[in-house]
């Protein structure tokens, strides 16, 4: 069985979207969760195509949080765009990588993912709280990438 497959079929969507609308409803924030099969030399590159893909970079404060694992790789990326990469800087990301890695390396990339959500989103509310009128500009779900080969 590939990575991929035995990622996939190890990860809870359900309570991978239910952490992005948890923290969601907090903030004016966007997250995204992308998983991608094959070989993926820089994540940190692929995530970042990814974020442009999904037209992540059109929210209005510029303050989506893009999670990309690629397991055929075993490596992974967490990608936020200007507005909150301002507000955090990259030690932040630093921690957050780390906090997943941790239960990656348990064979628990639900967790992982939950874990890295709530960080961000708690400070996506912090630094963009929910206003009365914010919608969710992008949805929730787990998107799941071929490989490019």
């Amino acid at each position: 069985m590939s990575e991929l497959k035995k990622f996939t079929a190890a990860l809870d969507g359900e309570r991978i979207e239910a952490a992005i609308t948890a923290a969601e409803q907090r903030t004016a924030g966007e997250i995204r969760v992308v998983i991608q099969a094959g070989k993926v030399d820089d994540p940190t590159a692929r995530a970042a195509q990814e974020f442009a893909r999904l037209k992540m970079h059109r929210t209005a404060a510029r303050n989506g949080v893009l999670f990309l694992v690629a397991p055929d790789a075993r490596t992974f990326a967490v990608f936020g765009d200007q507005g909150i990469h301002e507000k955090c800087g990259d030690d932040f990301w630093r921690g957050v990588a780390a906090v997943m890695e941790s239960h990656f390396r348990a064979g628990d990339p639900t967790t992982a993912l939950v874990e890295g959500i709530a960080r961000a989103g708690e400070l996506l509310a912090t630094e963009f709280p929910r206003q009365s009128d914010d919608i969710d500009e992008l949805p929730n779900q787990v998107i799941t990438r071929p490989a490019d080969d």
